[in-house]
């Protein structure tokens, strides 16, 4: 069995994972809203849809280590900005702003994801990671292909 300490950092390091998603879900829900090219609101909720299929999978997690999976999202740090980054293009309706902003937010996402990679020993945690930074990269790369099309 694994012991206490271990679990109290597995927890810590898969709530970071959960509030990214968490960012993630809230900022593609209101980037779908905002956006009028129906090409991206299909994108847009695609990305929120692995997300939240991301978010279940590491709660579960959360909760097979004996914690609480967390229900907020990033109050600080790159992502919160790039979510604000990617509202405030919205309201000015420019597809390519909107983009670059997708696009910084997937890089800080990626980011994050590696770094709990290097951080996390368990091997369930990090297939689990591993398998959705994988799914992860290919948004991240759909959105930055979206972006040089413009």
């Amino acid at each position: 069995m694994k012991n206490n300490e271990t679990n109290k950092e597995n927890v810590a390091e898969l709530n970071r994972l959960v509030e990214i998603n968490n960012d993630r879900v809230e900022g593609y829900k209101k980037a779908i809203t905002e956006t009028a090219d129906s090409d991206l609101k299909d994108v847009f909720k695609e990305m929120a849809d692995h997300s939240f299929q991301f978010r279940n999978e590491l709660a579960d997690e959360v909760l097979k280590n004996g914690g609480e999976p967390t229900g907020g999202t990033c109050t600080s740090g790159k992502v919160f900005r790039a979510w604000m980054d990617i509202r405030a293009a919205l309201s000015k309706k420019d597809r390519k702003a909107i983009l670059n902003s997708c696009e910084f937010g997937e890089d800080a996402a990626v980011d994050t994801y590696e770094e709990v990679l290097k951080e996390t020993k368990d091997p369930n945690i990090r297939s689990l990671v591993s398998k959705q930074k994988d799914l992860l990269q290919r948004d991240h790369d759909r959105i930055k292909q979206l972006r040089n099309s413009q």
